[in-house]
């Protein structure tokens, strides 16, 4: 009985069993169903969604709907981009020149991005095991503007800000010139890279306009020639007056630039002829300088004896004719370009001498102003300049005097004798009372009752050679030159010329160890006889005792 009982328990227990078993199968077949679909359905509502880790234009649209995408990015680029010219902000709406990227490219673009994981199954298969194969994906800018609507922005800035160079000036008082102002300017082909680079970054959108220093205006030569006349204005000395006339040339013997203030008036030659009677003499000889003539020529040059210079024309004029010595020195110097320029008579030598005189060429000087010029020894501050650049360029280059008589009548070795006699004429004042104290400088003075002149080459430590050459004249009822007046005028306007082309070295006032009136030639710089003349060394006197 007890058996029997048990078995039947058993039985009803396996078939409640055989009922579960499939009714939980299909349970779970259900789920999975279920969560196959929803996932199936979750993948492909991603599916209408952009990819993960994607960039569009710079700009992250990782998972966004398309309408989301391209509202991120066209807002982006969309912002202002701030530009600063130096210190001062600039707002450049991208919209304000045109500017506007092409989203539909660009979405289709992203869109397609996706292609590359494979087929709509192949990505859900993926999705399922959570394989991710996506890599990061940059879809680049593509976007265009207007460049003319740039450009008139750019111009728009230009005008604004910029600030053109100050003009170069000078300063009366010191006599010394000096460079305008430094200015701005906006570099336009760069702020136009710049800027087109700007507009393609979402994130960086601030420019520093490039801005490059305008090149200031520095002083050249007419400069200079202002400063001058201001500077005779400022002393009441009318360059171009009644009564009153300064003729100023100044050569740069580097550039070939010059200053011409009413070179081509006629003046009174006086002694500075001396410099025209040395050139002629060097022409006549066929031999080195005897010490005679050397005695002769630092007489002439050195301390103006009118005795000595006449006896140079002598010679050259064959021996006894003074006058035919006089047309020879004239030739030489017309033909050499001083073409104003002339002696027709000896210089005096004893006062009331009765005077000689040969035919006075024909001349062509400024006919405008009038010096009451000797009418028999006449020259131009330009002819005096044309002279010693000739002999400069001679003696540095081998050309110049060698050049306008190409037969043998000049030796570079002459030309540089000429100069190193003229650098001994150390009278202190005029030209050499406007440089610094012991500046080499080779040069010929002259005066009468009302004018002056003095003429020369300037031998800067900087290397800045130059010739200058400066005659003033002025009406006086006394009848003689006032040297307190003429000839501090002189060393100003040889003062500015240095101060022009030394302006390291520039003397800001007057020098204050300058004699009153010339050092006297005999006992100072004259050599003391004709055997002490060396002509390669016109100061080896000083030292050979």
């Amino acid at each position: 009985m007890t058996t029997s009982l048990s078995g039947k328990g058993t039985r009803r227990t396996s078939r409640r069993f055989s009922y579960a078993l499939p009714l939980f199968s299909i349970i779970l077949l259900v789920l999975a169903t279920s969560l196959f679909l929803i996932e199936l359905l979750s993948f492909s509502q991603q599916e209408d969604s952009l990819p993960n880790d994607i960039f569009v234009a710079g700009v992250n649209v990782s998972g966004m709907t398309p309408a989301q995408a391209v509202r991120e990015w066209e807002q982006a680029l969309a912002q202002p981009i701030t530009l600063y010219y130096e210190d001062s902000p600039i707002l450049l709406d991208p919209s304000s020149i045109g500017f506007r990227p092409n989203s539909q490219t660009m979405l289709a673009e992203a869109l397609a991005s996706r292609d590359t994981e494979g087929s709509f199954w192949e990505r859900f298969y993926n999705h399922l095991i959570d394989q991710d194969l996506q890599q990061s994906i940059e879809v680049p800018l593509f976007a265009d503007y207007q460049q003319n609507l740039l450009d008139q922005f750019l111009s728009d800035i230009s005008v604004r800000y910029n600030e053109a160079s100050g003009s170069a000036g000078y300063d009366v008082q010191t006599l010394t010139t000096f460079s305008g102002q430094s200015g701005r300017t906006l570099n336009v082909p760069d702020a136009i890279r710049l800027i087109d680079n700007a507009l393609r970054q979402p994130q960086d959108r601030t420019v520093v306009l490039p801005v490059n220093d305008a090149q200031s205006s520095r002083p050249d030569i007419s400069t200079l020639g202002d400063l001058i006349i201001d500077y005779l204005d400022s002393q009441n000395f009318i360059y171009d007056g009644t009564d009153t006339i300064a003729s100023v040339y100044v050569l740069d013997l580097q550039s070939g630039e010059e200053v011409n203030i009413l070179g081509d008036v006629a003046f009174s030659a006086a002694s500075t002829m001396k410099l025209g009677i040395m050139i002629d003499y060097f022409r006549y000889l066929n031999t080195p300088p005897s010490q005679e003539e050397a005695w002769l020529m630092a007489n002439s040059l050195l301390c103006s004896l009118n005795a000595s210079s006449n006896l140079l024309m002598q010679i050259s004029g064959g021996g006894t004719d003074v006058l035919a010595g006089a047309r020879n020195v004239t030739e030489t110097i017309q033909y050499l370009g001083a073409r104003n320029s002339y002696i027709a008579a000896p210089y005096v030598e004893v006062q009331g001498q009765a005077p000689q005189f040969t035919s006075v060429p024909d001349t062509n000087p400024n006919s405008n102003f009038s010096t009451d010029a000797d009418p028999y020894l006449q020259v131009t501050a330009e002819d005096m300049g044309t002279l010693l650049t000739l002999v400069h360029d001679c003696a540095t280059y081998g050309s110049g005097l060698i050049t306008a008589y190409p037969n043998g009548e000049f030796t570079q070795n002459e030309c540089r004798q000429m100069i190193e006699l003229m650098s001994a004429n150390n009278l202190l004042r005029l030209l050499q009372g406007g440089i610094p104290e012991d500046i080499r400088i080779s040069h010929k003075n002259g005066w009468l009752d009302d004018m002056v002149g003095d003429a020369g080459i300037i031998y800067p430590p900087n290397g800045r050679n130059y010739v200058i050459s400066v005659y003033l004249w002025e009406r006086t009822d006394e009848g003689f030159q006032d040297f307190q007046r003429l000839w501090p005028l002189v060393e100003g306007i040889s003062r500015a010329t240095w101060n022009y082309f030394s302006p390291n070295e520039a003397l800001l006032l007057d020098r204050v160890d300058l004699p009153p009136a010339a050092q006297e030639c005999e006992g100072n710089y004259l050599p003391p006889n004709a055997q002490a003349v060396d002509l390669n060394d016109i100061d080896s006197w000083r030292t050979s005792n």
